[in-house]
């Protein structure tokens, strides 16, 4: 099966078909690309690292690789494997995703970029060199440029969450009524079962940017700092990601179905 690609015509007619010097092109442009990729999520400490990337797009690609030679040596129509590849990592790369003590969801991007460093894998082991590089080059921006602007957008957005914790429960009517006067509405208040035992009265609350001052002068960091000298807060911060538990598992258990409906497909 020859693949029809822009850079595949200007290299050769070897590089589009399954030959020695092309399998070995492919597999290398996986290795270089998704270290850099690595590279850059274990730069900031995510839990997937630079072998795990390495490790995930070669497999794709050499899954890409195999489903090429049986297309083209069995008349197999379906790219089986490259899809079972696909699904599997969005199954695995899951477990990356890590909900913290105060209701933070960590790992989210970490576990997208595996899964679509696997479709990359994929993109090159099948031989569409400038989808690879194009999607390659997206996906690093996307990791290294775009955190800044993401902050920003969050520090200005009017809705925000914070984790709060307080020296005893009779203070939460006191910080309620302090916010209201600074100008913020409270939209949700949830006590965090996981400090209990600790001595600490710890919530989750979800707020609202009210005050029209507030709006167009004041950050969520400058809102927090201010918050912070009240005597009886002891600590708070603001949440990142709050995304129901529900929710995750959710989407754990839809993918786990997804992939059996393709293994049922597979071997029928």
């Amino acid at each position: 099966m020859k693949i029809i690609d822009p850079i595949a015509n200007i290299m050769g007619e070897w590089s589009a078909n399954l030959t020695l010097w092309s399998i070995i092109l492919r597999l290398a442009c996986s290795f270089l690309f998704s270290a850099i990729i690595g590279c850059e999520r274990a730069n900031k400490r995510h839990s997937a690292g630079l072998r795990t990337f390495i490790i995930v797009s070669l497999g794709s690609t050499l899954a890409g690789l195999f489903d090429m030679f049986l297309i083209e040596t069995f008349d197999i129509k379906i790219p089986l494997l490259s899809a079972s590849i696909v699904l599997a990592v969005s199954i695995l790369s899951t477990r990356s995703i890590l909900v913290s003590s105060k209701n933070q969801i960590r790992g989210l991007t970490t576990a997208f970029t595996i899964w679509t460093s696997a479709i990359l894998g994929t993109c090159i082991g099948i031989g569409f060199y400038l989808a690879f590089l194009i999607g390659f080059a997206l996906v690093l921006i996307c990791l290294t440029s775009f955190h800044a602007m993401e902050k920003y957008l969050k520090n200005r957005s009017n809705h925000f969450e914070i984790h709060l914790e307080l020296i005893n429960r009779k203070s939460l009517s006191e910080f309620v009524a302090t916010i209201r006067r600074l100008g913020l509405r409270v939209d949700d208040i949830e006590s965090n079962v996981a400090y209990h035992n600790s001595g600490l009265s710890v919530y989750t609350i979800s707020l609202t940017v009210a005050s029209p001052e507030l709006k167009k002068y004041k950050t969520h960091s400058e809102i927090i700092q201010a918050i912070n000298s009240l005597d009886y807060v002891c600590y708070i911060e603001e949440i990142d990601w709050k995304i129901l538990c529900e929710k995750h598992s959710f989407f754990i258990a839809n993918t786990k179905n997804a992939y059996w409906l393709c293994f049922c497909f597979m071997i029928n």
